[in-house]
């Protein structure tokens, strides 16, 4: 799938590092860097505009060896950009940590994942088939 691109930022386009990576990283495009504070969040904008496709989505969300190895991760992960939306690709991100945490430009801060979505059409009824799990909620699985 080729999808259109605007790279306002000094980086390299985002790109897969692997053959099987379903994701692609996504860097800071800032003029000084952001110190986050423990528990605080923040708007890391990435100097890139997409257009794509009806039908598709690009999810940003977390790294995981950001996540694992400072605390740092997606607010809203997985965040949504819609295929209708031309502005600049943002990421929020918060501070799960004790300690605080500098983001530098051109920093590698979450991955983009480009999805293929249905949009779903309601059917009002009285009844709903019944299934082994019934209406069991959170852990009603096992653990």
């Amino acid at each position: 799938m080729k999808i259109k691109i605007i790279n306002k930022s000094n980086h390299a386009l985002p790109n897969y590092e692997t053959i099987a990576s379903a994701g692609m990283d996504l860097r800071a495009n800032l003029s000084a860097s952001i110190t986050l504070k423990p528990l605080e969040r923040t708007l890391v904008k990435t100097g890139l505009f997409i257009s794509l496709p009806i039908g598709t989505e690009a999810q940003v969300r977390p790294r995981s060896g950001l996540a694992a190895k400072q605390g740092i991760t997606v607010l809203n992960a997985p965040g949504t950009v819609d295929a209708d939306y031309r502005g600049e690709i943002g990421v929020i991100l918060v501070n799960l940590s004790n300690e605080e945490f500098v983001i530098n430009n051109g920093e590698r801060i979450a991955q983009l994942v480009i999805a293929q979505h249905e949009r779903a059409e309601w059917e009002e009824t009285d009844t709903l088939d019944s299934t082994e799990r019934g209406a069991g909620g959170f852990g009603s699985t096992g653990v």
